[in-house]
């Protein structure tokens, strides 16, 4: 199988685990302790899916670069600028009224796709010497 194809696999297997971490969460937070807007349930969730989604994709999807710090900065940095682009959206798709449950599955969905792209070709990205070689 296509190395590339069987990373996106694989990213996709952890991204739902940590999917079901932070709905799991997002659920606690908003529907049984009652947390009021979507955005205050939504950063917690948020957090603990992308610290669980980090440890696994790094050791299991992509090749640990050996640079922990480096890794987790660049997933850092990443996370501030989707942090707050994805809360407006969500708030705003909840001004809408958009059921809030909608707008958790429209926000995971983009960041499934934007922080595989950001970790492939970012944090993860090969050396062209290494591409070479394929």
């Amino acid at each position: 199988m296509n190395k590339n194809v069987l990373q996106a696999i694989k990213f996709t297997l952890f991204s739902l685990s940590a999917g079901i971490i932070q709905v799991a969460s997002f659920a606690l937070f908003h529907d049984v302790l009652g947390w009021e807007s979507w955005w205050m349930s939504y950063l917690p969730s948020l957090a603990l899916s992308v610290i669980w989604n980090f440890t696994f994709n790094r050791k299991y999807t992509f090749k640990p670069t050996g640079h922990v710090v480096r890794d987790m900065l660049l997933v850092v940095l990443f996370y501030a600028v989707f942090t707050p682009a994805s809360t407006w959206l969500g708030n705003w798709l909840e001004g809408l009224g958009v059921h809030d449950w909608l707008v958790q599955l429209i926000v995971m969905c983009t960041n499934l796709v934007t922080e595989y792209l950001f970790q492939k070709f970012v944090v993860y990205k090969e050396p062209k010497e290494a591409q070479a070689e394929e």
